[in-house]
């Protein structure tokens, strides 16, 4: 005779879920934030040396800062749209946890590394366009291929986040 484990709802609704589903919210916060703060930084530091240099060209290159800062609010979209779609603790299974923590890593690690090419790249061309106004250009594109690296992340999370319900009531 067969006997075939039936799994209990404690299986799939342990106590330890919700914590899944937190820690992806603050993967999702934690390394956006982390990521624009690098950016920013990073950034600011060639924005400061091109406006030492020339002061009237700061305000037109702040680009980089403004995009760098666009990474923090992936994060807090995806955290949003998780901490809506986590419910009660009591009714919350471990798919629903392990989903939800992949989507705040995915937004997170995609936006710390958006962050870092935004930054290098940020600082590296403002101090280039000190010597070289027609960079300029040049810069937009190189910031705007760096600044969709978080916005894949965030469609990847939101995507995950909006379809991957586990439909396990407990």
């Amino acid at each position: 005779m067969h006997y075939q484990r039936v799994m209990a709802t404690s299986d799939l609704c342990p106590a330890s879920a919700p914590f899944f589903g937190f820690m992806g919210v603050a993967a999702a916060i934690g390394l956006s934030c982390l990521g624009a703060a690098y950016g920013t930084a990073k950034s600011g530091v060639g924005i400061v040396t091109l406006g030492v240099q020339k002061p009237g060209a700061v305000i037109k290159h702040i680009l980089p800062v403004l995009m760098a800062g666009m990474l923090g609010i992936y994060g807090l979209i995806t955290s949003f749209f998780i901490m809506l779609n986590m419910g009660s603790a009591s009714n919350y299974p471990i798919w629903d946890g392990f989903a939800h923590l992949a989507a705040g890593l995915s937004v997170g690690v995609a936006s710390l590394a958006s962050g870092i090419a935004i930054g290098i790249t940020g600082d590296a061309v403002t101090r280039a366009i000190a010597r070289e106004p027609k960079l300029f250009i040049g810069m937009i594109l190189l910031l705007v291929f760096g600044e969709v690296l978080g916005l894949y992340g965030m469609i990847v999370s939101v995507i995950m986040v909006a379809t991957l319900k586990s439909g396990i009531s407990c």
